[in-house]
């Protein structure tokens, strides 16, 4: 009974958090034809599965690695500023560029799916207590939750360019999060319990206001 409501946290956790890496992998190829659209959401879901066995080897011992959490999120806050500067804003809206290539959509989605697979595999750890079966069982589950995700959000921002700055925002909450759950700077946010509820809040309009600032610079 106990591995079976465990089984069933994983499952949610990997619906909850699988959902940064649909949108990342979405944003990162929407600049590329129908055809290569395609190839760079099974190359970025397969991506993101690759890394999460990888870091699940590790998982136990990275969840008492302080300011891991910390790396990673400032790394999540520049990975969304970097997809928001690939789109031009004109008058009328977002326009996309032209000129993304198949490989550095890839790379991109490579990078982001590191940040947030070891989000994912790291949530999944803290739940199943070290379990290799139940870990391995929960990143497997998350394969068809990435794919079909990914081509559905994908579809939308073909429809609604706009929606890069939500997907945008919702990066910059995850890295937010990752920010004020990090065991080295536990002590820290333990003492200030709202900073800890409104720093991943703040973090979406963040993203953005780095986004026109970088711009207009």
């Amino acid at each position: 009974m106990e591995s079976l409501v465990t089984f069933v946290e994983i499952m949610l956790i990997n619906v909850l958090l699988s959902g940064d890496n649909a949108v990342v992998i979405a944003m990162a190829s929407q600049n590329l034809p129908a055809h290569q659209r395609r190839r760079a959401i099974w190359w970025g879901a397969f991506a993101a599965i690759a890394l999460r066995c990888a870091l699940t080897l590790a998982a136990v011992a990275l969840l008492r690695v302080p300011y891991l959490q910390a790396a990673g999120s400032v790394m999540l806050y520049a990975i969304a500023v970097q997809l928001l500067l690939d789109s031009s804003t004109h008058a009328e809206g977002p326009k996309i560029r032209k000129s993304a290539t198949l490989a550095s959509a890839v790379r991109t989605i490579v990078a982001a799916d590191f940040v947030m697979s070891l989000d994912n595999v790291l949530a999944i750890a803290a739940v199943a207590d070290g379990e290799p079966v139940l870990i391995v069982l929960g990143i497997v589950l998350s394969i068809p939750l990435i794919i079909w995700g990914s081509k559905l959000v994908g579809s939308l921002l073909h429809r609604l360019p706009q929606l890069v700055f939500a997907g945008a925002g919702l990066l910059g909450f995850a890295a937010g999060k990752m920010l004020v759950h990090d065991p080295g700077l536990r002590p820290l946010f333990a003492g200030l319990p709202a900073a800890s509820e409104a720093i991943p809040v703040l973090s979406i309009p963040l993203v953005i206001v780095i986004y026109l600032l970088w711009r207009r610079a």
